[in-house]
């Protein structure tokens, strides 16, 4: 049975923080992986790049047995109605599986109390505490860079989605890290640049 990673994507989500890792899971995963889309409903919703996607479960049905939980930015965090993805993040913590959060999604974890005690980084700190408000007591963890790992826990800013998926890759183990980096350095670095990875 292939180990499941579930992207969370709300309405308006960005579209670009999803793509590398979701393809670098599937091109590096050697067929041991399945990506799967979470919404907050099984209806169309569409990205800010305006593509549109027919999610595979709603929060309700969504499995309670995966791999990692990928939080993907987009405008409506901020939107009480995101708060509905809260027992899913707690199914990630409790089964100590890879959770990860990009852009206003990593702010998110830090609204709902999780990087409190994890090294972390966000779209601006500020902005993550005003408005986590008294749920972010983590300041003192709170790194000034694109993408922090922390054991199982990545986060990034909205401007690291290169960064965001190399740091998730590795936490799921889904290739050799060397492999992964070859990856990252590719398309980081340009055609011209980078050696040619071996995929």
């Amino acid at each position: 049975m292939k180990k499941i990673v579930l992207f969370v994507i709300l309405d308006k989500y960005a579209d670009w923080e999803a793509a590398y890792l979701s393809s670098l899971i599937l091109s590096l995963g050697q067929g041991e992986y399945s990506v799967k889309t979470v919404s907050l409903t099984t209806d169309i919703i569409q990205s800010i790049g305006g593509f549109a996607v027919l999610p595979d479960y709603d929060i309700q049905s969504a499995p309670t047995d995966f791999e990692g939980l990928i939080l993907i930015g987009g405008m409506s965090w901020r939107n009480e109605a995101a708060l509905q993805v809260k027992p899913l993040v707690q199914n990630a913590l409790n089964n100590r599986k890879v959770l990860g959060g990009i852009c206003d999604a990593s702010a998110f974890l830090g609204t709902i109390g999780v990087l409190n005690n994890v090294n972390h980084t966000s779209n601006d700190l500020n902005d993550l505490k005003q408005w986590a408000g008294d749920a972010y007591t983590g300041e003192e963890k709170y790194i000034m860079q694109q993408a922090v790992r922390d054991n199982n826990i990545i986060t990034a800013n909205g401007t690291a989605s290169l960064e965001f998926a190399k740091e998730v890759t590795i936490a799921l183990g889904v290739a050799s890290e060397n492999r992964i980096l070859e990856f990252y350095n590719f398309h980081k670095l340009g055609y011209y640049e980078a050696p040619m990875p071996s995929m």
